[in-house]
Formats: structure tokens, C-alpha cells, sequence
């Protein structure tokens, strides 16, 4: 079996290789112009765009494996530019559907004959995805929704993640050292998340969680697995059809609050990632309901997450601090995070941060949309070199698709003024509000217990001063290599001096004597090249952020 699935793997990699062959020569054109010489090439926008519809292609010819792979990638903007983002993220998990006789072999090798574990059964699947596909049937007496997964994805799957992890040495080519860090870790990730997806067994312990998170909550429903007739590769569950939340006419004629239920819709995803720690990671509107009384029915939860209380805790900071539009605490929440290294420069994200709150919330203070500042904080996470913890992407990819779901309902939501309302009804504005108090008290602890120790101290040194014996140690950061190119420039400036004076008293003392003169000029020139190289601004892809309000609307209009 193994060396079945590594022969796929090998053919695999090949067809994956002749895919990507247009994009591998583009990126090897950006390091070298002329692809053996020549200077790095700038990468303007519409480039990028352009390559991203490529690679958009490219996932979708691959199929099922590389379209999940697709997906995961546009919740990583610290792995990929702004506009490989936009262009992935409408990339949909919808694919053909498997002839029923290929389904029908599955079901049967699970449950045995169909006919005999139904009472009957519809063959025309009600959804296709590229993992496995929806038919209806009825067990027992009532509909039920049955998840068969795709004939013979395991092996395909299995080829296509050795192919993956092979191709990742030959990726790691053309990102940087922290990309790289973040690309291998979602390699690692993806084989993770993707087989997860494929055990329906998994699957139907998180829709029981789920559902037990919310028994007491009226405003959705989950269906409820049956157990007897699933299995790892078949999942059998309450069948509960609906409006889907995003036929805006429909819900009107049925008399449903629109507004309402975008509120339920986002308070339960606060409940989900704050409260409970686990959530349904694909909310988008395929997977959404709504009953006729206006209750949210939840589909699909192959894609779910988990957040630790460390980062939940975080989450909660975040929110809070972004809805008293305080910059630095949002900073300081991002690099406890993780998100962003410690060393950056708060300046300009603060900058960053107060144009994407000031832009987005526009006339009224009150009245913006998290989803806009994340998009303009998705969009600075690849111009610097950040590292995003796993659900924390799936988290701000899951905040995206749910609020723009909840524009869809109502144009004027406001998504902070609903987040706010959820964190002060279950005490945690309260509990921020301590935890400043409490650090206030601290720092006025440390701030007398210094005034105690410092005059000392400071006696010390002025005594120490007053008898010349004072040393000073001056440690100069340099990450930017300034230093280094003084000095290269300096010396180069030596070099030139000497052989340029070398030249001229050659050729002064004998000047017929061409080869001498060249012995010594070829050098000098040679020197005076690389000094004037020096002072050459470098080229190729810019990673210099745009910190002004006109710029970032236009970006948002493109």
C-alpha cells in the first residue's frame, strides 16, 4: 500500500511541478532579472494579482487536496501578500460529485447493504464537496442527511501531502527565514487539519460538543448524529433543512429580523472562541441556515478549531482594546500573541492601527467593522516578517466570514458595539477594568520602592564619576547593517584613492606601456563599480508599508 501511495507520490509531484512551472520561473525572474544574471525585479500589484489567479487555477486543476490547501493559505497573511489572499478567499469547496456507484461501494463497505441500513435513500447527492459529498435518506422514520466520504480520497490525499512536504525545500528558495519558519509549520498543519476533516468520527464527537456548549441556547440548532449508522468514512445525522442566511428576500417574507440574527450569529461565535474554546471553522454561507422561526442551523463541522485559555484570554484583550480604539494596548495584546515579534517598531503599526480604526469607522465613532481593521492588519502582517500561531489564523479568517455574513443580513451592523455589549454581560470589560487597577497599584509600588533606591544608587555613580573612574558601556543596535555598508564603502573609498593614483603614475612614467596601465586600471574600475553599487538603492519587492488614509481607501477600492 505504501509503496503504491509513494509511486502516486512521485507522478504526483510531477504534474504538480508542470502546474507551478509558470510561477517557479516567475519568482526565480524576481531574485534575477535574467534569471542567471542581473539585479532583483520590482513586483508591482497587479503582478501579484496576476500570479495569484494562477496559482488560483492551478489549485483547482490539482483538485480536492490543493483546494483545501488553497483555502488554508488565504487564512495566512504572514505567508502570503495581501492580494494572494483576496484571490484565495474565493476559492470554493465545490466539486462534481462522485457517481453514486463509486459512493455506493463506500457506504456498503461501512454499513453493509443500503437498502438494508435505510429505509430508503435518495442516490442524487444534496451537496458535493471535495472531501466527501450530502445525500438524504430515511432511517427509521425520519430524514436523515448522510456524509459519504469521496471513493478513494485517502490515497490521493496521502500522495499529495508527500508531494507537499518534497516540494517545500524548493519553496523555501524564495521566501524569507520567518516565511519559511511559517510555511513548515503549516505543511505541518495542513496534513493535520485535512485528515481531521476526513474522520467523520472526529467530526461527530465536535458536533456533540457543540451541541452540549449550547443546550441552553434557543438561537441555534446543530444536528445530532446518529451513531449506528455512521462511521469513519460515513457520518449519518439529523437531516434539518432551512433557508440558507444569505437569501436576504426569503428571510424578509418569513418576517425574520435581520439585524437579529446577525446579533445571535456573532454572539455565538463569541461564545465558541472566548467561552467554550472550540468552534465551527467554515462559516460561510453554504453551511448556514436559518429555520422559519428564526433559530441558526449549523452544517459541516469536518473544519473546527480550538483556542487555548492563554489565547482566548488574548482575544478578549483585543477586542476590548480595539473598542476603546486603544492602539497601544491592541500592540501590546499582538505581541503577546505572538503575532507580532517584540522588537517592531510601534510607531509605525501604531501609525498602522490608528489609520486602519480612523478609516474604517468613518463619521461615527461607533459605526466601523472589525473585518476592515483586520483586513488592513492582515495586509501589514506580510509586509513584516510575523509568525501567526495556527487557530489563531482560522480565528481571524472565522471573524472575517462572519461578519461579512452579518453585512450581508444588515449593511449597518455594527459588529464592536455587539462584541461590546457580549463582553460586558458576561464580566470581562469588568475583569480588564481590574486588571489595569491592580497594574496602576504595582507600578505605584514599584515607582516609591524606587524613589528609595535610586539616590543612593545615583551617589554612587556621580562618586565614581568625581574620581575618573567611570566606564560606560555603549552597545549599538545595527539590524539594518548600516554600519556594515560604512565600512565597505570606506574601505572600497581606500582602495580607489590608491588605485587610481596607482594608475595615474603608471601611466605618467610610462605611458606606451598599455598593459601596465591596464594592469592597474582594471582593478580601480572594478573597485570604483562596486562603490558606486553601494550607493544604488535595492531593488525588487518593496516591504515599505502605506501610511496614509488616501492610500489604504484605494487599496480597499482595487
Amino acid at each position: 500500500m505504501d509503496t503504491l501511495v509513494n509511486l502516486r507520490a512521485y507522478w504526483r509531484f510531477l504534474v504538480v511541478l508542470y502546474q507551478f512551472f509558470p510561477l517557479i520561473v516567475a519568482y526565480t525572474r524576481d531574485r534575477r532579472k535574467y534569471v542567471f544574471f542581473g539585479g532583483r525585479r520590482r513586483v508591482s500589484r497587479e503582478m501579484r494579482v496576476e500570479r495569484a489567479e494562477v496559482l488560483l487555477a492551478s489549485l483547482l486543476t490539482l483538485g480536492p487536496t490543493f483546494i483545501k490547501l488553497g483555502q488554508l493559505l488565504s487564512t495566512r497573511p504572514d505567508i502570503l501578500p495581501p492580494e494572494y489572499i483576496e484571490v484565495l478567499g474565493t476559492l470554493q469547496d465545490d466539486v462534481p460529485a462522485a457517481p453514486w456507484p463509486e459512493s455506493k461501494q463506500v457506504l456498503e463497505e461501512e454499513l453493509g447493504p443500503v437498502e438494508e441500513a435505510f429505509d430508503s435513500f435518495d442516490t442524487d447527492p444534496i451537496s458535493g464537496a471535495s472531501l466527501g459529498q450530502v445525500y438524504v435518506a430515511e432511517y427509521e422514520g425520519e430524514q436523515v442527511a448522510v456524509k459519504v466520504r469521496r471513493p478513494g480520497i485517502e490515497e490521493l490525499v496521502e500522495a499529495d501531502l508527500r508531494v507537499i512536504r518534497w516540494s517545500l525545500p524548493l519553496l523555501m528558495h524564495f521566501i524569507g527565514e520567518s516565511r519559511a519558519f511559517s510555511l513548515d509549520n503549516l505543511a505541518d498543519e495542513f496534513a493535520k487539519t485535512i485528515r481531521e476533516e476526513m474522520d467523520y468520527v472526529e467530526e461527530a464527537a465536535t458536533l456533540e460538543t457543540i451541541q452540549q456548549n449550547f443546550a441552553d441556547n434557543g438561537s441555534l440548532v446543530i444536528p445530532t448524529p446518529v451513531h449506528e449508522r455512521s462511521d469513519d468514512r460515513v457520518l449519518t445525522m439529523e437531516y434539518l433543512p432551512g433557508t440558507k442566511i444569505n437569501n436576504v428576500e426569503r428571510l424578509d417574507e418569513l418576517g425574520i429580523d435581520r439585524t437579529e440574527l446577525a446579533s445571535n450569529l456573532q454572539r455565538i461565535y463569541l461564545q465558541m472562541i472566548v467561552e467554550d474554546g472550540v468552534f465551527h471553522a467554515d462559516p460561510h454561507p453554504g453551511n448556514l441556515s436559518v429555520t422559519d422561526d428564526g433559530r441558526i442551523i449549523f452544517y459541516d463541522f469536518g473544519m473546527h478549531g480550538e483556542v487555548d485559555p492563554f489565547i482566548q484570554g488574548k482575544i478578549v484583550e483585543f477586542y476590548i482594546a480595539v473598542a476603546n480604539q486603544d492602539v497601544d494596548a491592541i500592540l501590546d495584546t499582538l505581541i503577546e500573541m505572538g503575532t507580532l515579534s517584540p522588537n517592531v517598531d510601534r510607531q509605525v503599526m501604531g501609525d498602522v492601527m490608528e489609520l486602519a480604526i480612523a478609516d474604517a469607522r468613518g463619521d461615527d465613532i461607533e459605526q466601523y467593522r472589525v473585518n476592515q481593521i483586520l483586513e488592513q492588519v492582515e495586509s501589514t502582517i506580510y509586509e513584516f516578517p510575523l509568525r501567526l500561531p495556527r487557530n489563531l489564523a482560522l480565528v481571524l479568517r472565522v471573524a472575517g466570514v462572519v461578519e461579512g455574513v452579518c453585512v450581508t443580513l444588515d449593511p449597518n451592523f455594527d459588529f464592536i458595539s455587539v462584541a461590546t455589549n457580549y463582553l460586558t454581560e458576561e464580566g470581562y470589560r469588568e475583569e480588564s477594568i481590574q486588571k489595569i487597577v491592580e497594574g496602576v497599584g504595582q507600578q505605584a509600588q514599584k515607582t516609591a520602592q524606587s524613589l528609595f533606591r535610586v539616590p543612593p544608587k545615583l551617589d554612587r555613580v556621580l562618586d565614581r564619576a568625581d574620581r575618573d573612574n567611570l566606564t560606560v558601556n555603549v552597545k549599538l543596535e545595527d539590524s539594518k547593517g548600516v554600519f556594515d555598508r560604512l565600512a565597505k564603502r570606506l574601505i572600497y573609498g581606500i582602495f580607489l584613492s590608491f588605485g587610481f593614483v596607482s594608475t595615474v603614475l603608471v601611466y605618467a612614467l610610462n605611458p606606451e606601456n598599455l598593459v601596465a596601465v591596464g594592469a592597474a586600471g582594471i582593478p580601480t574600475a572594478f573597485v570604483a563599480i562596486l562603490l558606486w553599487r553601494s550607493f544604488r538603492a535595492k531593488k525588487g519587492i518593496r516591504a515599505t508599508p502605506q501610511f496614509t488614509r488616501q492610500n489604504l481607501r484605494e487599496r480597499r477600492q482595487e
